[in-house]
């Protein structure tokens, strides 16, 4: 008999907790391979094709295109085994390496059933309170077919008949969870949560996840109901009495002395565009970045007529051409060398400054999709010629979508060329957890004392933002000034090569 096994959305590494479904790569019926991509997902960094560790048939897909789906959450489902014509068998590994599943042999897992609000999630396999054993909860949970025994799982039957079983399931569940309240034992077991920032976010403003409402897939608990939940001025709604049990009377709430007009409590008016996708890590990211970082910022202008000069010549003498952002970015590899402070990040649990030995630098691109910042890896071992294909190849591919999570992550100083905007300055926001990011504003003739003499020279306005905790003023203002130095006299630059 075949046997379904179900893929859920793997982690898909460096903190990624959600994922769009931009196109499936298979239907139900199909027959898949082991490793073969099976749909097409959009995460906060990047395109992903995602590879199915198991060979089989596809039974059911979960999710259409366009849906964001949580780390965890179910895919779809491969009838493996028996008669199944699949390639690989259940007891194939994947070689296929992602976070969360791998080669070797499919994990047992424990089963997520969605909760109510007063259910905590369980797994079928825990005791039950009402006496029932676990494998008869078992038996309930799992989906038509994988007991083998009972009855070969198709793809027209198998989500029903899924759904009554958990329905099923979150009866007991909320059964049990109210006879332990009226009891007077306290409720425990799993909180459907998975993203680790929703968690910070619960703890770090005193709240009880236990007492949310999911509104993700299976009851999961997404970030948008904890936000909500600490704006709302009143408790969560009590759950229903479930075969003539009635769940206990929450406390009383005492409005606030607040004026209770429709303009004071209605949601502003207007357009509503979600924070979700590169939107949503970027703010996620400067959030973060400006609520734990204690940022400064220091700038000088700069005569860059000599810098742009110098690069007229190296391109002039032939071979692949040089660009301007590939010599700014080898002035900064050559300032960290001098000032490696900038070159680190903070380890707060440790309380310790980690000066970092390698420098890959990012830089910051302004796409369709929004605003990216790809990584050229070591590039203190780079030179100008290296350092310009480098940044065409990883530009090319942010214009065309195809940057992957390892092009966008691991980043240690950010260089941050604004002018391509047409502005002069700006205040740079850290890449968290880098410690510093150098900002280029545009270059434009402006009148300038040169050799003594008032002159219109090429100017160009440098900002550096640093963390305060990794180093004073003294050393990033010693940091931007060479900089500076390289910029109005290349040949400065010399003397570090």
């Amino acid at each position: 008999m075949a046997q379904v096994l179900e893929f859920r959305l793997p982690d898909l590494g460096e903190g990624l907790t959600e994922a769009e479904i931009v196109r499936w790569l298979v239907a139900v019926g199909d027959v898949v391979a082991v490793d073969q991509p099976v749909v097409e997902v959009e995460t906060a960094k990047a395109m992903v094709e995602v590879p199915c560790p198991y060979g089989g048939v596809v039974t059911a897909r979960f999710g259409e295109e366009g849906t964001e789906l949580p780390v965890g959450s179910p895919l779809l489902t491969v009838a493996v085994g028996g008669d199944a014509p699949a390639s690989g068998g259940a007891d194939e590994g994947s070689g296929n390496v992602l976070v969360g599943y791998g080669t070797g042999a499919p994990p047992a897992r424990r089963r997520r059933v969605r909760t109510s609000p007063a259910a905590p999630v369980r797994s079928a396999a825990e005791p039950r309170s009402d006496g029932g054993s676990p494998a008869a909860a078992r038996s309930v949970a799992a989906p038509s077919g994988a007991l083998g025994a009972t009855r070969t799982a198709g793809a027209e039957t198998a989500a029903p008949e899924r759904t009554d079983a958990r329905d099923l399931v979150d009866a007991r569940a909320l059964t049990d969870t109210l006879d332990r309240r009226n009891a007077g034992a306290p409720t425990t077991g799993p909180v459907p949560v998975i993203s680790p920032l929703v968690r910070r976010l619960a703890r770090e403003n005193g709240l009880d996840l236990r007492e949310l409402t999911g509104s993700g897939p299976e009851g999961l608990i997404l970030r948008a109901d904890v936000e909500h939940a600490l704006r709302s001025p009143v408790a969560p709604a009590q759950p229903q009495a479930l075969d003539g049990l009635r769940a206990p009377a929450a406390p009383a709430v005492t409005a606030p002395h607040a004026s209770t007009s429709p303009s004071a409590t209605a949601p502003a008016a207007g357009t509503r565009v979600p924070l979700r996708g590169i939107r949503g890590a970027v703010a996620d990211k400067l959030s973060r970045s400006r609520h734990e970082i204690p940022d400064a910022t220091c700038w000088v202008d700069a005569d860059a007529t000599e810098l742009l000069a110098a690069r007229a010549a190296m391109n002039a003498a032939g071979g692949p051409k040089i660009s301007l952002l590939a010599l700014l970015a080898r002035i900064c590899t050559a300032a960290l060398a001098r000032h490696p402070e900038l070159n680190s990040t903070v380890d707060t649990q440790a309380r310790e400054i980690v000066r970092l030995d390698h420098v890959h630098l990012g830089f910051a691109a302004q796409t369709e999709r929004g605003l990216v910042v790809p990584v050229v890896r070591d590039a203190h071992t780079r030179d100008a010629q290296s350092l310009s294909a480098e940044f065409a190849r990883l530009t090319e591919a942010a214009r065309t979508g195809t940057l992957t999570p390892a092009d966008l992550t691991g980043g240690t100083f950010t260089l941050n060329n604004y002018g391509v905007f047409g502005v002069d300055g700006s205040t740079p926001i850290i890449n968290h957890p880098e410690a510093a990011m150098l900002g280029v504003g545009r270059i434009i003739p402006k009148p300038w004392v040169h050799q003594g003499e008032l002159a219109v020279r090429q100017v160009v306005q440098l900002s550096l933002t640093f963390d305060h905790r990794v180093c004073d003023g003294g050393t990033a203002g010693g940091f931007l000034r060479y900089v500076a130095d390289c910029v109005e006299q290349p040949a400065v630059l010399l003397r570090s090569l």
